[in-house]
């Protein structure tokens, strides 16, 4: 009895240990992300239509967390329109016959609907209220000081501009690079391994970076946004982005694509863990600048939306590009 006990306090303490290296709870994060993966091939399987659907439904989500995360500084987007925005330009892009000119018409249309929209700053109902007050409860006291719209006055005033201005980046920061995760999966005719390629390899990079770091990271990456970042966890990321590409490409492509085109997994693998870390270092740089930890809460584990797709939005432009140079 006192033997399983003893084992039992061993493994708590193990666990513990894990969890401070990662920065999470690893079995909360494990579970939602094994959750992930059987939703997102799910959709995989039943339609390529479902999965651009999941995408708009997580696109969604995430644009309402940057609502509330915006708000916490006193800044509005309008997420009524960006949620219009965003789903229109999506379903757009994926099924009109001139992918790349819808997407271009429908960024360029929701940037100019958006910014009239941030100009006018219209709020409907308290839900907003009520969900900024409960992250800023809920917010490390140490975070907050360090954001740059600390001050002593309370409650922040921006200028028209300002709302405009942040609205204008949530347009090209979601909507915009959603659509790369769109454009791949309709040329070349591999929609499910393109599928693949854009989500699943920035998550296996993460992955990869956070075990690498945890277990070898020694020399820090960017100490000041985000001091758990490490240079091995970057090598790492990338070792398991390839890993993960040439597996996609052994299941997809024949001897011929091989002969030739043998080196795009090790360019992907090198592109979506360094763009994958880099959009990490974005995503940090934007929770230390407002003073939060965490985008959300609704992955548990992983934090929110917004914590889990920003790498896979930055590597999406380049994985695109890459799919679309190579002819794969």
């Amino acid at each position: 009895m006192e033997r399983n006990e003893q084992l039992h306090e061993e493994a708590e303490e193990a666990l513990d240990q894990i969890n401070k290296k990662t920065g999470r709870n690893m079995p909360q994060a494990i579970a939602t992300g094994a959750a992930l993966v059987i939703l997102i091939l799910a959709c995989l399987l039943i339609s390529i239509d479902v999965f651009v659907g999941l995408v708009v439904v997580f696109m969604v989500l995430a644009l309402w967390e940057l609502r509330v995360d915006f708000a916490t500084v006193g800044l509005h987007i309008p997420v009524i329109m960006l949620w219009i925005c965003s789903a229109f330009t999506l379903f757009a892009t994926y099924y009109s016959p001139y992918h790349l000119i819808t997407m271009s018409l429908s960024v360029i249309i929701s940037i100019i609907l958006v910014a009239i929209a941030a100009s006018a700053k219209i709020s409907v109902g308290n839900r907003l209220s009520l969900a900024v007050a409960s992250k800023l409860s809920s917010t490390d006291a140490g975070a907050r000081l360090e954001s740059s719209f600390n001050h002593e006055g309370g409650e922040q005033h921006h200028s028209r501009l300002s709302h405009v201005a942040v609205s204008v980046l949530t347009v090209l920061y979601i909507p915009l690079l959603a659509s790369c995760i769109i454009i791949p999966l309709t040329f070349n005719g591999h929609p499910v391994a393109h599928a693949i390629m854009l989500v699943f390899l920035p998550a296996l990079s993460d992955t990869g970076g956070l075990f690498a770091g945890a277990w070898l990271g020694k020399h820090k990456l960017s100490p000041r946004i985000s001091p758990k970042k490490s240079v091995e966890g970057l090598i790492g990321s990338m070792l398991f982005a390839m890993a993960g590409a040439f597996a996609v490409f052994a299941c997809t492509y024949d001897a011929a694509a091989w002969a030739t085109r043998w080196w795009v997994p090790i360019v992907a693998g090198i592109l979506i863990g360094a763009v994958g870390t880099f959009g990490d270092l974005c995503a940090s740089m934007l929770k230390r600048d407002i003073g939060i930890k965490d985008m959300g809460h609704l992955l548990k584990g992983h934090g929110g939306v917004m914590d889990r797709v920003d790498s896979i939005l930055m590597s999406a432009p380049f994985t695109c590009a890459l799919l679309w140079v190579t002819g794969l």
